[in-house]
């Protein structure tokens, strides 16, 4: 995890500066810019291992950004904003962010969750044929998940997931019928602790529910459990086969 590189993208040079020194304090290289066009062309050029992107930009705000990354890169990216305001989380989360923490915060609390992330990523980055851990393919009633590929295909026809929606759907469906615990899925999924904040796994489910449900309004895979979080759901006639 040393050495890994990170992308900073904020336009106050005193949070960028702070960032950069409590990164390279854990041995990361940090890369910093202050303008969404040139945060795009260094994902580009760079290929970092993580982005922490800032909402509130100059040119080019930080939704815009995370939105031309997505379109050529799973990085993780994490957000940090001055705004708490529920519709620019979920905003963010919707348009492709993994994660998100308020200004202001801890610096050594953004460094564990950017560990956290970077742990979460390796893993996937380490998959290989054979590892039984991921050569399987779980098959329901118009749902067949494909780990070898990391593809999900809904009543036979592909769908795209981002990393985070993808290992949510794995970890619920791997588990069916059992039910999750909001903040233990969340530690489970996104590698720390919620802090009781799962905002951000709540808006991943929702985002997968709209590409994975037949009505995301009455969702038949992944089910809230009142009270107690979600469950992928098993009725009969599904089935769920491993090779």
């Amino acid at each position: 995890m040393s050495g890994s590189n990170i992308l900073v993208v904020d336009d106050e040079a005193d949070i960028t500066e702070l960032i950069r020194l409590y990164m390279e304090r854990e041995g990361f290289v940090v890369e910093t810019t202050d303008n969404g066009e040139d945060a795009v062309e260094l994902t580009a050029a760079l290929k970092p291992d993580l982005v922490i992107l800032d909402i509130q930009l100059k040119q080019m705000d930080g939704f815009d950004v995370c939105k031309q990354i997505r379109s050529m890169s799973d990085v993780p990216i994490l957000f940090i904003s001055c705004k708490s305001d529920d519709t620019d989380i979920i905003h963010g989360l919707t348009v492709g962010g993994d994660d998100y923490m308020t200004k202001p915060f801890s610096p050594s609390q953004l460094v564990a969750r950017v560990k956290a992330h970077l742990r979460r990523q390796s893993v996937y980055d380490r998959q290989r044929p054979g590892d039984r851990a991921f050569d399987e393919v779980l098959r329901f009633d118009g749902l067949v998940i494909d780990l070898p590929a990391r593809s999900v295909h809904v009543r036979d026809k592909e769908v795209f997931l981002s990393a985070k929606e993808f290992e949510l759907l794995v970890r619920l469906a791997k588990t069916p019928n059992r039910a999750f615990a909001l903040d233990d899925l969340y530690t489970v999924v996104w590698g720390h602790d919620s802090m009781g904040d799962t905002r951000t796994l709540m808006v991943h489910v929702s985002n997968l529910r709209k590409k994975i449900e037949p009505d995301p309004a009455n969702p038949m895979y992944i089910v809230t459990v009142r009270g107690v979080g979600y469950k992928f759901n098993i009725k009969e006639g599904n089935t769920y086969v491993q090779r």
